[in-house]
């Protein structure tokens, strides 16, 4: 799965479960998802099942940073990074 595939599937679940009511938001793919108030801590343990279910990756506590899931680029590159350290770059 590339960094654009997880991207575009990041992008729609944001919008879709978070922005549903503000269609019209400009939401690009460095803005901060906190400081903009697309998620808030409730938002950020639903994108953690989020990237749980939909790409088979727990993301450790320690990895749970503004770095790793601020932006849904950081989002794409990081869930990226976690699969082509899997064996076969799958899931465990």
């Amino acid at each position: 799965m590339t960094v654009a595939q997880i991207l575009a599937q990041t992008r729609s679940y944001v919008r879709q479960n978070f922005l549903y009511m503000r269609p019209d938001f400009p939401l690009a793919d460095d803005d901060p998802l906190l400081a903009k108030g697309v998620v808030d801590s409730m938002g950020v343990a639903e994108l953690l099942g989020f990237i749980e279910s939909e790409f088979g990756i727990v993301v450790a506590d320690e990895d749970v940073t503004e770095e790793n899931l601020g932006t849904l680029n950081a989002i794409a590159r990081y869930v990226a990074a976690q699969l082509a350290a899997q064996p076969n770059g799958k899931p465990v």
